[in-house]
C-alpha cells in the first residue's frame, strides 16, 4: 500500500494510521467496522493530487492495538488525532460506522471541520429504537453470527492466515461486499485486520470490541440516533449506495439532508462497499467538497 505509517496519540495511547501524502487540506478517513485505514489506499490515490488523505485504524481495527472500554472512546479519539495533525477546516469522510464517528465527533464539538462526509453510515432512529438496537447487537447470539461470518477474534498461525487471506482474495467477485474491488485492495484490507500477538495473528476486530463499542448509555449527550444531525452547522454530504444498508430509509435520509441548508444527498449505483467498490466515484465527490471549501475560503479572504 502506498502511503507512510504514521503514529497519531490519543488520550491512552496511540492510533495507527496512514499518511497517503499529497498538499492541500487535509482529509481524514476513516473506516467503517470490519475494515481498517488500507480500505481507503485506492480512494486516497486519486485524492493527492489536490489535498493531503490521511487514513487512521480505529480502536480494535488494524495495526491499532487500543481496544474500546466503553461506547464514545473510538470517536473522541479523532478529536485528539485532529488536534495532532493540525489541520485548519479538514475534510472528514467516514464509511458505515466510520460515518457515525465523524458525525458524533463534529456533533461534540471535537472537530471543527469544513464539511463532512458520510458514506451509507447514517443513523436514523429516534433514541429509544437506537439504543434497543443496540442492546440487540451485543446478545450473545448477535455476538456469534459476527464471529462466523467474518471471523472476529479468529487466530491463526502464519500459513493458516495467509491462507484465509488468499481466500478472501478469491472469493471477492462473489462476495456482498467485496464484490467490484480491486483484488490487490481486497488483499491489503483483510491482511492489516490481522494483528499478531505472540505467535499468532489475531483477527480484528474481536467480538469483545463489538460488545464495547454498542453498550451504549441512555444518560449519553451524543447518541447515535437521528438528533444528532441538528447538532451539526457544517456542511453535510450523504453518500446513500442503491445496495446499501440504509437504501430503504432513503425517504429518511431526504429528511435529513432537508432540515438544514448545505447539506446534499448523493444516490450512487454500489454496494455498502463504496470505498473500495466505486473508488472514483467517491473520490470525485470528496474532491467537490475539497474544492468547495476552497472557494469559501477564498471568499471569506476577499
Amino acid at each position: 500500500m502506498i502511503g507512510t505509517e504514521i503514529e497519531l496519540p490519543v488520550a491512552d495511547g496511540v492510533l495507527a494510521a496512514v499518511d497517503f501524502g499529497g498538499h492541500g487540506p487535509g482529509v481524514l478517513l476513516v473506516h467503517g467496522s470490519g475494515h481498517n485505514a488500507a480500505a481507503w489506499a485506492d480512494v486516497a490515490s486519486l485524492l493527492t493530487g489536490e489535498c493531503r488523505p490521511v487514513a487512521v485504524d480505529l480502536r480494535g481495527h488494524g495495526r491499532t492495538r487500543l481496544g474500546s472500554a466503553g461506547p464514545e472512546q473510538y470517536w473522541r479519539d479523532l478529536g485528539d488525532a485532529l488536534a495532532v495533525l493540525a489541520w485548519d477546516r479538514p475534510v472528514l469522510v467516514g464509511h458505515s460506522t466510520g460515518g457515525y464517528a465523524v458525525t458524533a465527533a463534529t456533533a461534540a464539538g471535537l472537530a471543527e471541520p469544513a464539511a463532512l462526509c458520510v458514506v451509507d453510515g447514517v443513523v436514523l432512529d429516534d433514541r429509544d429504537a437506537s439504543l434497543a438496537a443496540h442492546d440487540a447487537m451485543r446478545t450473545a447470539d448477535a455476538l456469534e453470527h459476527l464471529r462466523a461470518a467474518f471471523r472476529y477474534g479468529w487466530e491463526a498461525d502464519d500459513d493458516r492466515m495467509r491462507a484465509h487471506v488468499e481466500q478472501c482474495v478469491r472469493e471477492a467477485g462473489d462476495d456482498w461486499l467485496n464484490a467490484g474491488a480491486r483484488p490487490g485492495l481486497v488483499r491489503e484490507v483483510t491482511l492489516r485486520s490481522f494483528l499478531r500477538r505472540g505467535d499468532r495473528w489475531v483477527r480484528r476486530p474481536a467480538v469483545e470490541e463489538i460488545a464495547a463499542v454498542t453498550a451504549v448509555s441512555p444518560a449519553a449527550d451524543v447518541l447515535p440516533a437521528v438528533d444528532v444531525y441538528g447538532r451539526l452547522t457544517c456542511p453535510l454530504t450523504i453518500v446513500l449506495p442503491s445496495g446499501g444498508f440504509h437504501a430503504a430509509r432513503r425517504d429518511e435520509v431526504r429528511a435529513v439532508v432537508d432540515a438544514a441548508p448545505g447539506r446534499r444527498l448523493i444516490d450512487i449505483d454500489a454496494n455498502h462497499n463504496v470505498p473500495m467498490t466505486r473508488p472514483a466515484d467517491l473520490a470525485a465527490i470528496i474532491l467537490g467538497l475539497v474544492r468547495d471549501r476552497d472557494t469559501t475560503a477564498a471568499g471569506n479572504a476577499g
